[in-house]
């Protein structure tokens, strides 16, 4: 579930942060945060389903307060049950498996129920919310479609939500709540499909599970090495060695670690992958450096070094 497009870019992540603080900070230490760090997506992933939980109960409330007015008006009195009511919901709420995760992490949204209340206010404000309380179809797969659309459309890019989610976590950032959120909708299809197990498992597989800590530690034992194929390739015409960023000096380390660590892993795709990360996460002109560097270093590795990788 946590793939290996997000394991990747927490591993650069964490050795760029690991290279900043390696003075006080031990190898054991960084591999414990990073693990740590993928934890805290799979909570996140987590977390994201008791929102619709917890926002579907806050309007429950709502609904129920207003009847008990002192002057209850109609609609008061007969209020559109149809968000409250949501199948999908209902389902979440039943899943032993999630609800097990939320009781052993303490998971609510509850004690910001400001927070609750504007992401209401935004999720009634929307067209898709509207559009599903003004039909007439009242099933499970019109109920999973509302928040795969909110999802998409509204909760994934909102600044509040993200602002909310990073003041609870400095795990938790931009990338964390896209790739998080992919997998809530993703998750919401399933349930519509009707898989009997569709809360999805941290990580696909044992491979997977131990992929980011391989990678890391490759990354830092290997760094040397490594460092010396970058420096072999840069043009001092255009890039001095000592002034690249070490954004950009990262990126490369984990990617040339990749290479010659996980036979598996085609050239290609370790290539692209890290040109995309360059993209996302450094200069406008790292992504042509980056590219230009390990097409550079594969080639050489392949001729010199006898790597045997398509």
């Amino acid at each position: 579930m946590i793939n290996r497009i997000l394991i990747r870019i927490k591993v650069v992540q964490m050795l760029y942060n690991y290279m900043l603080t390696r003075d006080v900070k031990s190898l054991a230490m960084a591999r414990d945060e990073l693990q740590q760090s993928f934890d805290k997506s799979y909570e996140l992933y987590n977390y994201l389903l008791k929102f619709i939980i917890d926002i579907t109960d806050l309007q429950d409330l709502y609904l129920d307060e207003a009847k008990h007015k002192f002057l209850p008006t109609h609609e008061d009195l007969n209020p559109n049950p149809k968000f409250v009511d949501n199948e999908l919901v209902e389902i979440l709420r039943n899943n032993e498996q999630l609800q097990q995760f939320i009781k052993e992490h303490k998971l609510s949204w509850r004690d910001n129920e400001l927070f609750l209340r504007l992401m209401l206010n935004k999720i009634q404000n929307t067209d898709v919310y509207n559009e599903y309380m003004e039909s007439g179809m009242s099933d499970l797969d019109s109920d999973c479609n509302l928040w795969r659309q909110l999802f998409r459309r509204l909760i994934i890019d909102d600044d509040d939500m993200l602002e909310e989610l990073e003041n609870k976590s400095v795990y938790w950032s931009s990338d964390d709540l896209d790739f998080m959120g992919q997998f809530v909708i993703k998750t919401i299809r399933r349930i519509s499909d009707g898989e009997e197990f569709p809360i999805m498992p941290q990580f696909k597989d044992e491979e997977d599970a131990e992929f980011g800590d391989k990678l890391f530690t490759a990354a830092v034992e290997q760094e040397e090495l490594n460092s010396a194929t970058i420096d072999k390739f840069v043009d001092s015409r255009h890039w001095d060695s000592d002034r690249i960023a070490l954004i950009d000096r990262v990126i490369l380390l984990v990617a040339l670690a990749e290479v010659r660590n996980f036979e598996n892993i085609p050239t290609t795709v370790t290539l692209n992958e890290y040109i995309e990360i360059a993209k996302s996460f450094s200069t406008p002109n790292s992504s042509a450096f980056v590219n230009g560097i390990l097409n550079s270093a594969i080639r050489y590795m392949k001729n010199s070094e006898g790597l045997m990788k398509p």
